[in-house]
Order: structure tokens, then sequence, then C-alpha cells
């Protein structure tokens, strides 16, 4: 067992089984030996690869993308650009990139933030972005200065802890993590209840399980709130499902391969699929509006065939077969095209760039 999941095993001796959501946020965020707090888990040498490491094709249709929003949103001045949950700092790297050549305007009217919690990726974002201009880090939305809001986040509600529930016996009961009879971590169910309203509307199965997410909405209600007061949109892509449904959802990934959750704690990423419904009505709550998209369609409305067409102009035969390899990962059907969906959230009655008001 892990260090962390010897002090997990510890906790739960002393205090009984936690749920879901706890032992999701102590491994991926505990201080000394948390998963994102220790580690620089992006890139083939890491345990997954995101799209903007995939190519910079995706930064530049993202830049291109606040551009738009921010001319048919007025053009507001000192409009403060922030990416949440940056990673690497390569997405960051290429909309700056693209936006200082394209949108020189743009570039200079703008303040570009970023909003991590980790010492440990921030270090890395600060190195990947040490020529590319000014940048300032905060750890919550909340320490952001006021201002139009241009906020992009790419694999960020994944991450953050669900609450599970299962339906045992004709009723809901939570997920819990205790121990088994050899001392290692297993899954129990507890006694607490689901509140029926938040469920879907088909009857549920013997076993099915449910996942909510209040951390999720949560975060996209102060994002709202932060936009619906000083204007601006926001921009936020993840894997999962644009209606709820049942279904266990929760995966663990290290080195590019899926395992157990419980095996490794600390040292393999946790996510769940992201309930895009639920994100929607907390953007709403705040009177913004919510438009969707599956990423492949998103990207290619937004031009990424003639956008790769444009890079292979001037590459080699290889360089040219990579670049095909790119858009296929993307935006292909089969990959990561239809599985990943992209949300973005404006002023209601506002038309936002690759989507249609609503």
């Amino acid at each position: 067992m892990t260090p962390l999941g010897r002090r997990i095993a510890a906790l739960i001796a002393a205090a009984g089984p936690i749920p879901v959501s706890q032992y999701m946020a102590l491994c991926l965020s505990d201080p000394r030996d948390g998963y994102y707090t220790t580690r620089d888990p992006f890139g083939v040498a890491g345990d997954f690869t995101t799209a903007p490491e995939i190519s910079q094709m995706f930064g530049e249709l993202v830049a291109a993308w606040l551009v738009t929003a921010w001319d048919g949103l007025g053009r507001a001045p000192s409009p403060l650009v922030a990416e949440i949950g940056p990673g690497r700092g390569t997405l960051m790297r290429d909309m700056t990139r693209t936006l200082q050549r394209v949108a020189p305007a743009f570039h200079r009217a703008a303040s570009f933030h970023l909003v991590e919690t980790s010492p440990k990726l921030r270090q890395v974002q600060a190195s990947t972005l040490e020529a590319s201009g000014t940048f300032a880090w905060h750890e919550t939305i909340d320490d952001l200065p006021e201002g139009p809001l241009f906020i992009v986040g790419n694999e960020i509600f994944d991450a953050l802890p669900i609450r599970q529930y299962q339906f045992v016996g004709g009723a809901w009961r939570e997920r819990l993590v205790g121990l088994g009879e050899d001392g290692g971590l297993t899954f129990l169910i507890g006694e607490g209840s689901l509140d029926p309203a938040l469920l879907p509307a088909e009857t549920p199965k013997e076993g099915d399980i449910y996942e909510v997410s209040p951390a999720r909405t949560a975060l996209m209600q102060t994002i709202a709130h932060r936009i619906a007061r000083h204007g601006g949109c926001g921009l936020f892509f993840d894997y999962g499902h644009l209606r709820p449904g049942y279904g266990d959802t929760f995966q663990a990934v290290r080195r590019h391969q899926p395992e157990d959750v419980l095996a490794n704690p600390g040292h393999a990423d946790l996510t769940s699929h992201v309930d895009f419904a639920a994100l929607a009505a907390a953007a709403r709550l705040e009177g913004l509006a919510a438009h969707f998209a599956t990423q492949g369609d998103f990207l290619l409305r937004l031009g990424l065939l003639e956008r790769a067409g444009r890079l292979g102009a001037s590459a080699d035969e290889a360089g040219r077969e990579a670049i095909r390899s790119q858009v296929e990962r993307l935006a292909g059907p089969d990959q990561m095209g239809t599985l990943f969906k992209v949300i973005a959230i404006g002023p209601a009655g506002t038309e936002l760039p690759a989507f249609a008001a609503r």
C-alpha cells in the first residue's frame, strides 16, 4: 500500500468508512502525498495526455474563440484571460502566442491569469510560460481581480470529487470506502440516502450507481457568478455526458493504463465522467446561458481542418502524417471527438462562436 493509502487506512480504522468524495479529495489534493500536489502527471512521460499536449492547434483555436467572443460581447476593456487547472501551461502558452499574432489589440488590453493550487504544477507552468509574457497565479476564482472574465478550463471538472449512491434493496445508499477483512481498502454501503429529486426519470435497477458532485456545481456557480457580475464568458472541455444517467464512471489511470481506483492512492489519477446538464443548471442559476457541443464538432466548426491544412502545407510527409493523427485524436468520433464535450457559458441571448444562441 502507498504511504497515502496507509494514512487513509489509519483514518478509516480510527473514524470509520469515508465517502468516495473524501477519498478522492485525499488522493488528489493531500498536501503531503496527493497526486496533483507531488507530481507532473501530463504527457507521454506521465500518466495521461490532454488535448493541448496533443497539438498546438487546440490552443490556437481556443484563442480564436476567445477573440471572437470578446468582439461579440462588446470588446470589454481590460479583460481577464484566465485558465483554471492549467496543467503544464501548454494551453495558455499557445493561446497567448496566437493572440499576440492574430489579435494584438486584445492581447494588449488583456491580463493573463492561472488558477492553480499545486505548488509543483505552478513551477512547471512558470517554466513553460517563461518567454510568453506576464502572468499572475491565483489559488481560487475568488482571488482573481475584478473585471470582465474570459475563462477557459480543460479537464478540470472531471478531477473534482464525486459522491456515489447505489440502489440496494429498493433504496439509495451512499457508497463508502472502508477496510476489508484483509485490512485493504474496499467499497462498502453506508446509511446515507439521496434526494429522489436529483435522480433521472428512468427507473433504477438493483445495483445501479448514481453520481453527484456538489464540488463541480459549486465551482461552476462561482465562475458564473463572476461572469454575471462583471461580464465575459467561459469555455470548458471535459469528458462526460449531456444527460444525467446511472453508471459507475469512477476511474483511475496510471502510466496511460486504467487501474483499480483503490489500488494506489496518491499514485494514480482519479476522475469520473462529468454531468454537463448539472454544470449548465448551475450557470443558469446565475442568469447565464449555457451552450453544448461535442469537442469534435466544436473544433471542426472553428476551422480545425483548415488550420491543419495550413500547417501541413509547409511540412514534409512525416509532418503531415503527424498533423493528420493529431486531428483524428482531437476530433475523431472514436477518440476524443465524441467522448469529450464542450460547455460555454455567457450572457443570455448572446451568440458565442461555434454555438447558437439559446
